[in-house]
């Protein structure tokens, strides 16, 4: 194991050098794969040199996702507070379901589930669990707003017309749930959003209404919190009442930006959290840990436990179900996805959490000063988001986004709300400083001057 942990830091250090002079790694073809890197397997194996070899060429050819040029997804960046935490979880191996097999690692995951609920504002009634990815979160919460309309659901399964509620700006899982809860990807209902993204809840009163009218049985709605292009945040108080008045499951969807509960100075944009009936967010992502690290927590931990639980005597033989977490949990065995999060915030205390939050806004209002002060950008998005939606000179984002992939320049994505399309920014690397983002737009404008062939209008 020794010899192992010798060829992990030998290969770690050429990265992290080669990374300091090369952020964006060598582009690799998807169709010059197989040609670029051995990546076939054999039936003996090959000698230990050999093997080290391809690993360090793989791993040197591999996207860049923790560098000053990674602005392409809801993550990046890398705490090293937390990558220790996830490396001693590897080394450490245990799995989540119960005392006897993961310990006071238990405990680790529970501290973090309370503080979470006890910063939303809610008693020892609440509770919640680690799930692998923003999208099974959601797929909780749907099962738990199911269950919650008909408890005998999940013993003789779908009897009824289902609805759920969501934006049409709202994450891409929610309609795969609705399939895997048996509600239908037909009965999801997709409101309309404003200017800014949000959902409009004059729109979604009435469409409960009429599902009413004909015979469905509205039972959930899912806001969100970020959502993935604009970054808007939908509004709480409002859903809650019109929920309330129909007996409906509110979901807050923070996979993206839910962790501004940390933050005093932005946490406004999640007024109203208390009033949910779960709410979810990815510390992997605002918060920075390696992934994933996705959270979903419930107002009355009794949903989570009438959902989730099922009995098995060969697993929980020892200690209570409180420390038995495959009890609330969607998964059996489950890799430890806490202990990252726990040395992060036990290292830096909960205002260090709110400093990471706080930070991805200031590198956000620096992007945003930098394209308004410039007349070749164009920007589309509004304040108090990390996600800027801007385009340079009329070029077609997709087109400028494939062309910096490629050159191995920089790694961006484009996005689209309503007719327009762009390039979307998003400063959610806490690692990433003022020069970081100016650097980039200094990239962009460069290279888009150096490779202008490219960008030339096609003749007609």
């Amino acid at each position: 194991m020794l010899n192992t942990i010798d060829k992990f830091e030998k290969i770690v250090r050429e990265l992290l050098s080669d990374e300091a002079v090369r952020p964006v790694s060598e582009h690799v073809a998807s169709q010059e794969l197989y040609n670029t890197l051995d990546l076939s397997l054999s039936e003996n194996g090959i000698p230990d040199e050999e093997f080290e070899l391809a690993l360090r060429d793989l791993v040197l050819k591999t996207p860049r996702t923790a560098t000053n040029a990674f602005f392409n997804q809801l993550f990046g960046g890398r705490n090293d507070k937390a990558v220790l935490g996830d490396l001693l979880a590897v080394i450490l191996n245990n799995s989540m379901y119960t005392y006897k097999a993961a310990g006071p690692q238990v405990g680790v995951e529970k501290i973090l589930l309370r503080e979470t609920c006890n910063i939303i504002g809610w008693n020892g009634g609440a509770d919640g669990t680690f799930a692998p990815g923003g999208s099974m979160t959601n797929y909780m919460a749907m099962v738990m707003a199911r269950d919650a309309f008909d408890r005998t659901i999940k013993y003789d399964g779908v009897q009824h017309k289902m609805t759920v509620y969501t934006s049409k700006e709202s994450h891409y899982s929610i309609p795969k749930n609705a399939a895997f809860a048996g509600i239908g990807r037909n009965n999801v209902r997709y409101v309309s959003c404003d200017e800014f993204g949000k959902m409009n809840v004059s729109e979604l009163s009435k469409m409960i209404t009429e599902d009413k009218q004909n015979g469905f049985a509205p039972i959930m709605v899912n806001l969100t919190a970020g959502t993935t292009v604009m970054g808007a945040f939908d509004e709480i108080p409002e859903v809650r009442e019109i929920c309330d008045a129909n007996g409906m499951w509110v979901h807050l969807d923070g996979a993206y930006c839910g962790s501004v509960l940390f933050s005093d100075a932005y946490k406004h944009l999640i007024k109203g959290v208390e009033l949910v009936d779960s709410f979810s967010y990815n510390a992997h992502k605002m918060l920075g840990t390696p992934l994933s690290c996705s959270i979903i927590v419930a107002k009355n931990k009794q949903h989570l436990h009438d959902s989730f639980s099922n009995d098995a005597s060969y697993l929980y033989q020892t200690d209570h179900d409180e420390f038995n977490l495959g009890k609330t949990s969607l998964q059996c065995g489950r890799r430890n996805d806490a202990l990252k999060f726990w040395t992060l915030w036990k290292s830096v205390g909960t205002k260090g959490l709110e400093r990471i939050v706080d930070h991805q806004f200031d590198l956000a209002d620096i992007a945003r000063d930098y394209i308004n002060s410039n007349s070749d950008y164009t920007l589309y998005s509004y304040g108090e988001s990390i996600s800027v939606c801007f385009n340079y000179k009329g070029i077609p984002a997709r087109k400028i986004c494939t062309a910096l992939y490629e050159h191995s320049e920089l790694l961006v994505g484009y996005g689209s709300f309503r007719e327009d399309e762009f390039i979307r920014l998003v400063t959610i690397n806490a690692q990433n400083k003022k020069e970081d983002i100016l650097n980039f737009f200094k990239t962009l404008e460069s290279f888009v001057e150096e490779h202008s062939s490219i960008f030339d209008p096609v003749p007609q």
